[in-house]
C-alpha cells in the first residue's frame, strides 16, 4: 500500500507548475463601428444614456434595482480599445443591478431576459474620471441572460 503523504509533494508540484505558467493572451474583441458616438437612431434617456436594441429577447422578466442579473458583456472606450469582456473570458458575470456603474444600473432596467443592447454611457454615468478606470464615454454590448428577483 502507498503512503498518501508521499503523493502530496508531487500533487503540490504539479499544481504549482500549472499555476506558474503564463496566462494565454486572448485577442481583443473588435469594436463596433459606432463606438465613437451614439448614432442618431439610438434611443436616449433623460440622464444621457443612449442605447440600441441589438437582439430582442423572448423573456418577460425585467430587473429592478435590487435584483441580481447574469450577463455577458464587452466594453470599449470611444477610441475602440476593448477594456473588459466576459465574452472573451468565456464566463458570464453575476452581480446586483445596484452594484455597478450608474449607466449599467439604468440600462439593465430597460432590458428583458434574452435582450442584447449596446449602451453608450457618458462619463458622468460611468467612472467619473476615477484613477485607474476607463475614462470618457464607454460603450458596452450587454446580453441579459438571467434575472434573479430580490427575495
Amino acid at each position: 500500500m502507498v503512503n498518501p503523504s508521499f503523493l502530496l509533494p508531487l500533487i503540490a508540484g504539479v499544481l504549482f507548475a500549472a499555476c506558474a505558467t503564463d496566462p494565454v493572451e486572448l485577442e481583443p474583441i473588435p469594436a463596433p463601428d459606432d463606438v465613437a458616438f451614439a448614432p442618431a437612431d439610438a434611443q436616449r434617456t433623460g440622464s444621457g444614456l443612449a442605447y440600441r436594441v441589438l437582439v430582442e429577447g423572448e423573456g418577460e422578466l425585467t430587473p429592478g434595482p435590487r435584483d441580481r442579473v447574469n450577463v455577458h458583456y464587452t466594453g470599449w472606450t470611444t477610441d475602440g480599445e476593448m477594456f473588459d469582456s466576459s465574452v472573451q473570458r468565456g464566463i458570464s458575470a453575476t452581480f446586483g443591478v445596484d452594484q455597478v456603474i450608474a449607466g449599467w444600473t439604468e440600462g439593465l432596467q430597460l432590458m428583458n431576459e434574452g435582450d442584447e443592447f449596446r449602451l453608450w454611457i457618458p462619463q458622468d454615468l460611468a467612472y467619473r474620471g476615477q484613477s485607474g478606470r476607463p475614462a470618457g464615454m464607454l460603450v458596452f454590448d450587454v446580453e441579459l441572460i438571467k434575472v434573479y428577483p430580490e427575495p
